[in-house]
C-alpha cells in the first residue's frame, strides 16, 4: 500500500472574482509540489478555471499592450500543475462537473480536465486522506 497522500479539494468560485480562486490555486501548487495526489472537483463557477479559451488582453486604460499586460490565464496555472504534480510523483485528476459546465457553456477545457458528476466528489472524498471544500460566500 501506498503512504502518498491523497487531498481533495472541491472549488466554486469562478476566475478573477475573489481570492478564494487564487488561495485554492496556491494550495494546490504546495501539493503538487510536494508530489501529493491530488483530485480537484471544479463546481459551479470554478468550471471556468480551466478553461481553454481565455485570452490575454491589452489595457487601454494604462496604455498597455497585450504583452505589456502579461495578464494571467487561471487555465495556464492548471495546465502548470498538472504538470507539476506530474514532475514530482502525484497525479492530479481534476473534474469540472458536468452540470455546471452545460449551464455555463463551459466545455471547451484544456486537456487534462475531465467532465464529470457529484458523484465524483464523492468517490474522491471518500478515497482521500483529506478534503478541503472552499465554497462561495
Amino acid at each position: 500500500m501506498s503512504d502518498k497522500k491523497t487531498l481533495t479539494f472541491a472549488i466554486m468560485d469562478s476566475p478573477y472574482e475573489n481570492a478564494r480562486t487564487t488561495t485554492a490555486l496556491r494550495l494546490l501548487n504546495i501539493a503538487a509540489r510536494r508530489g501529493y495526489n491530488i483530485n480537484v472537483f471544479a463546481y459551479e463557477g470554478a468550471v471556468y478555471v480551466p478553461f481553454a479559451l481565455q485570452q490575454a488582453h491589452p489595457n487601454a486604460v494604462h496604455g498597455r499592450d497585450v504583452d505589456e499586460e502579461n495578464h494571467p490565464l487561471p487555465h495556464k496555472w492548471v495546465k502548470a500543475l498538472l504538470a507539476e504534480t506530474e514532475k514530482n510523483g502525484g497525479k492530479l485528476d481534476w473534474v469540472n462537473c458536468g452540470l455546471c459546465v452545460d449551464e455555463r457553456g463551459a466545455h471547451e477545457s484544456i486537456e487534462g480536465v475531465r467532465r464529470g458528476t457529484p458523484g465524483d466528489f464523492w468517490q474522491f472524498a471518500e478515497s482521500s486522506d483529506n478534503t478541503l471544500v472552499i465554497p462561495t460566500k
